[in-house]
């Protein structure tokens, strides 16, 4: 294994880059000018048809590494599926995707099809048969259309595995296996991983030849985040802690991380009870459930996220104020991309952890990994639990209508914002998803009564649709 560790630190400009015209161009219109230390050093052997492992945290910039090296190889021309991304959630499968395709738009007629569980089967047989360039999607479901022949991988000379730790802790391994032996043998292989446990270092010996090692460490990680540590006697102050630092810090997105599925229940369950807006994201929820929640926080109306880490995978939210560790993450890893979640984009950011002296090891582990000495601070004071407790500042609507419905979000913000039946303005309106056969928008909660209504009595495209508001 080849170890990288130098940077182009002299000029860290794509244009130094052996990319093409309209990547540069495109690159340069979405304001990509300086490589992320991950880029930097990934891109040239990426580029060069190296096989790469790339070591770093959610947010730096991986997906636009292996999406540029991915496109600058594609031959357009060529019908054909020549590269593969995997992923271990759907939602993480359509971020990536949806970052290729804004990479890929100044290069015309490239196809990027997702193949994810949790949709029906057949409509993907359909796409298939159309063709497609990339494929992002998810082990299990890509693994069931190459066992069942619908997808033929005989052309395919890139394969990426992201965030491959969390699909091994996920079970995928034997699904991982099955596909690989079915891609050519001379293909270029990258790999992705936030930790890299023995696991990893094993796969990547049976499936790579020679990979370049990048790995990014927290300390040249450039974000602005302050990071806080609470020491508590048991679990009855740990969850006191968890409600006084979110009185004490009362933003518009939070998320706090716990180790369990259980205890990730329990704590969103005494959350709601006390008044908080809140929401629990784990591995037992439907899919449906786990799609709606997310959404519903990614648009405001949820304040606060309960979740455990693989559930969180793929949770893409730009502005995420504050980070909670309710317990310690069992990996000091982890614990740096939990963080890492917050402070994006050079916006600073907050992590609060709680820990009791069961876990000072872990937090000693975590000294060493930050190379610097850490003291708990004193709690906020009681007092504050006697405010109003922390809302959205949103309301979701669902309405059963969507892109086959040709539902489109300007008719949706027509409809709210059209003269009669109360006053909506535009900048009352959050986000809206338009999905196949449903919508979804965000409405401030003071206009929730005239939206619904302005919604009901008025049209969509000239039909009426069901509607529901998403209550938590």
């Amino acid at each position: 294994m080849n170890d990288s560790t130098t940077q182009h630190e002299n000029n860290l400009d794509f244009s130094t880059l052996k990319l093409s015209h309209d990547l540069l161009k495109n690159l340069s219109s979405m304001g990509y000018k300086q490589m992320t230390p991950i880029q930097a050093q990934s891109l040239p052997p990426m580029l060069a048809g190296k096989d790469v492992i790339g070591q770093g945290k959610t947010g730096s910039g991986k997906t636009a590494a292996f999406g540029l090296a991915m496109l600058e190889k594609l031959h357009v021309k060529r019908f054909r599926i020549q590269s593969m991304v995997l992923c271990p959630t759907r939602e993480l499968a359509d971020q990536v995707a949806k970052e290729i395709r804004k990479l890929a738009r100044a290069t015309h007629n490239i196809k990027v099809l997702t193949l994810c569980g949790g949709t029906p089967f057949g409509p993907q047989i359909g796409s298939l048969e159309h063709g497609a360039h990339i494929i992002v999607g998810t082990p299990g479901r890509i693994e069931e259309h190459v066992i069942k022949g619908t997808l033929k991988l005989d052309d395919l000379n890139l394969l990426v595995l992201d965030e491959a730790d969390r699909m091994l802790e996920m079970g995928f391994e034997a699904a991982l296996d099955n596909i690989i032996e079915r891609t050519p043998l001379d293909r270029q292989t990258l790999l992705f991983s936030a930790t890299f446990p023995k696991q990893i270092k094993a796969i990547s010996e049976s499936i790579m030849t020679e990979p370049t090692l990048v790995q990014i460490s927290a300390s040249e990680d450039k974000s602005n985040i302050s990071q806080h540590f609470y020491h508590v006697e048991d679990d009855a102050q740990r969850f006191e802690a968890a409600r006084l630092l979110l009185m004490a810090n009362p933003v518009e997105s939070t998320v706090i991380f716990c180790n369990t599925k259980k205890e990730t229940q329990a704590v969103c369950q005494h959350l709601h009870n006390d008044g908080f807006s809140v929401l629990a994201l784990h591995g037992d929820l439907e899919q449906r459930d786990r799609d709606q929640t997310l959404l519903r926080f990614s648009n405001k109306s949820v304040a606060i996220l309960v979740a455990t880490d693989v559930a969180a995978r793929g949770l893409d939210i730009d502005s995420l104020d504050v980070v909670i560790n309710y317990h310690i993450a069992h990996d000091s890893e982890v614990h740096i991309h939990r963080i890492g979640r917050t402070g994006r984009a050079g916006s600073s950011g907050k992590a609060l952890s709680i820990f009791n002296d069961k876990e000072r090891y872990k937090v000693g582990l975590l000294e060493d990994e930050l190379d610097k000495k850490i003291t708990p601070e004193l709690l906020p004071a009681s007092e504050l639990l006697a405010n109003p407790r922390i809302s959205a500042k949103m309301a979701t609507i669902q309405i059963d209508g969507g892109k086959k419905q040709k539902v489109r979000p300007g008719d949706i913000l027509g409809a709210l914002t059209a003269k009669g039946g109360g006053e909506i303005n535009s900048a009352d309106v959050g986000k809206i998803n338009v999905l196949d056969n449903k919508a979804y928008v965000a409405v401030n909660k003071k206009t929730l009564k005239i939206a619904l209504k302005k919604l009901t009595n008025g049209k969509i495209k000239g039909r009426s649709f069901k509607l529901r508001h998403l209550a938590v």
